[in-house]
């Protein structure tokens, strides 16, 4: 039997693009379009959660998403060569997501758990608004 981490990557069967994003996102309460610097992004109850960002240390076809810095080390240390930060994102609750590395349903678990990370009582509480 095959071993599911390593298998990810051959069910990958479309490239993801920022439409992808925004469809998962849409189907979840509270979620809005907008644009940040000219480029779509989605927020929920007015906090940017998932983004394009445009910084010219950001590769092409990242995808930015709010998520809280314990979830973040591990992704990173997880999967290097899908999570990524730059020096402008380290010390914001972010992590950089390389969507040719992803499949579908990765995607969509992302995409939750930033939309929760949001929209949590205790992000309310502890982090700027972003």
């Amino acid at each position: 039997m095959a071993n599911t981490k390593k298998s990810t990557k051959a069910r990958k069967t479309e490239t993801l693009t920022f439409d992808a994003v925004r469809e998962i996102a849409l189907e979840l309460p509270g979620v809005e379009l907008g644009a940040t610097h000219g480029w779509p992004c989605l927020k929920v109850n007015g906090k940017l959660f998932a983004w394009m960002p445009v910084k010219k240390d950001v590769e092409p076809g990242t995808l930015a998403l709010r998520i809280d810095f314990d979830q973040r080390a591990a992704l990173l240390e997880e999967a290097p060569d899908t999570y990524y930060l730059t020096d402008h994102y380290v010390n914001y609750p972010a992590v950089l997501v390389r969507l040719n590395r992803l499949d579908r349903n990765s995607l969509q678990d992302l995409v939750r758990t930033s939309h929760r990370f949001v929209t949590s009582k205790v992000t309310r509480k502890s982090q700027k608004k972003f």
